[in-house]
């Protein structure tokens, strides 16, 4: 069950017992003593707010922990056994022992499977987001495109389907992807943890995951649902944008178990559910095209994804991933045309026109503070590009500013550019062979 917050935003709900939660009243148990373990004293109010979760669905586990003499009552006020404090007996730090060996999951309640599918079946995508072309021009409107490129965007982030961004290096197709990231606006709760036949999967990641600063994130979780509150075992973040260039391997894409831990880590498609997954400098990785792209056909086909635990039971889970691939190999070198088919669209990222050039190198003066001047980009080209026969690329201007600044700050002069400073940056920036030919630009 899901409510409405602020604008709409639906937040899952939060659970009012045990078996609304979900899970195992033994997993809930054996949080409760791992944290007691580690905090020591705590009411029953601060031991709930820290599993995520309402008083009444520690409460049974505390009863029995008392009777079991595992636990004992330090103290306490006149609320009743929310506001007594709680803490463990030897015995109770004894069992605390056993739960870590087999489990070092210490946090907020997981979320079982079934409310993950359910939630992001109904929110995984927005529905109601329509893509415009003004909507793309917003989300882009930091960067210097032609309408050719986005309109070309266009049709394929309303189709929410897979997209190839390619073209020579230099001109920002990584910054063009995830800049996808814009015009999915709204924000998504993730599960700080999935439990899955009592198996824990770490999701939220302080990385990947943005999180929303709202009123109800600092208010804390009541003694009792006696009216609607968001449920606590998750985290109301930015639509995910998760990255990862020539590192990337078969194994980011799997489930990763620890045995030291008895914990899981997400995969890089589960942390991006909602969101957008660029893959940069696609074809550069260690696995091949082909290989990562296999392991792809089932979840951009049909939306859905399946994972096997290290016991070897397999899950499915949705697939509500928005995959971009970026590169500057030709997409037809890296993968043949049934591959190429589930990537229903390819967007060339062309190098910048000289007034676009110019724009760029206008925009980043700005961004930088200085003055920006027509001629010394005019000189530029002619005098120092041409001659090399460099092609403008998109990242140039900020390259070349970022080494006139820094050459200037070396030799003591004002903070501004000049000609000889910029053809100075060209001398160490680009390559010149012995014939006196220009090799591209970084």
């Amino acid at each position: 069950m899901t409510m409405a917050t602020d604008a709409g935003f639906d937040m899952p709900e939060a659970p009012a017992s045990v078996e609304e939660t979900g899970v195992p009243a033994d997993l809930i148990l054996q949080l409760v003593v791992k944290t007691l373990h580690f905090s020591g004293d705590l009411t029953g109010t601060e031991l709930a707010s820290r599993l995520g979760v309402l008083f009444p669905v520690v409460e049974p586990s505390l009863d029995f922990l008392k009777k079991q003499r595992h636990v004992e009552i330090a103290g306490g006020g006149m609320l009743g056994a929310p506001s007594y404090r709680y803490r463990l007996t030897d015995a109770g730090h004894s069992r605390a022992a056993l739960f870590f060996e087999q489990s070092q999951y210490v946090g907020q309640v997981p979320v079982p499977l079934d409310q993950y599918v359910t939630y992001m079946d109904e929110h995984g995508r927005d529905r109601s987001l329509v893509v415009t072309r003004q909507a793309v021009r917003n989300a882009f409107s930091h960067l210097v495109l032609s309408d050719k490129i986005l309109d070309q965007l266009g049709p394929a982030l309303a189709a929410r389907h897979s997209l190839f961004v390619y073209g020579p290096p230099g001109n920002g197709k990584t910054v063009i992807s995830q800049a996808v990231r814009n015009v999915l606006v709204g924000d998504i709760a993730i599960p700080y943890a999935l439990v899955v036949d009592g198996h824990v999967i770490r999701v939220f990641d302080a990385v990947s995951h943005e999180p929303i600063e709202t009123p109800e994130s600092d208010k804390g979780l009541g003694l009792e649902r006696s009216r609607s509150q968001p449920d606590h075992r998750w985290i109301r973040c930015r639509r995910p944008l998760v990255t990862a260039g020539g590192e990337l391997t078969l194994d980011a894409l799997e489930l990763g178990y620890s045995p030291s831990t008895g914990m899981y880590r997400s995969p890089l498609h589960l942390m991006a559910n909602g969101g957008v997954l660029v893959i940069d400098d696609f074809g550069r990785q260690h696995v091949s095209p082909r290989s990562l792209l296999n392991r792809w056909i089932v979840p951009l086909d049909r939306g859905i994804d399946y994972m096997t635990l290290h016991t070897g039971q397999k899950f499915s889970v949705p697939f509500e991933t928005f995959v971009v691939f970026a590169t500057n190999l030709r997409p037809n070198d890296l993968v043949d045309e049934a591959f190429l088919r589930r990537i229903q669209y390819k967007v060339l990222a062309e190098s910048p026109t000289l007034e676009e050039f110019a724009q760029i190198f206008k925009n980043y003066c700005a961004s930088q503070d200085l003055v920006f001047d027509p001629a010394l980009v005019h000189d530029l080209i002619d005098n120092e590009l041409k001659p090399r026969h460099v092609a403008p690329r998109g990242c140039q201007p900020k390259n070349l500013i970022d080494h006139s600044l820094a050459l200037a700050s070396y030799l003591d002069q004002p903070r501004a550019l000049t000609s000889e400073l910029l053809a100075a940056a060209c001398a160490l920036y680009f390559i010149d062979d012995e014939e006196g030919d220009g090799a591209g630009g970084h």
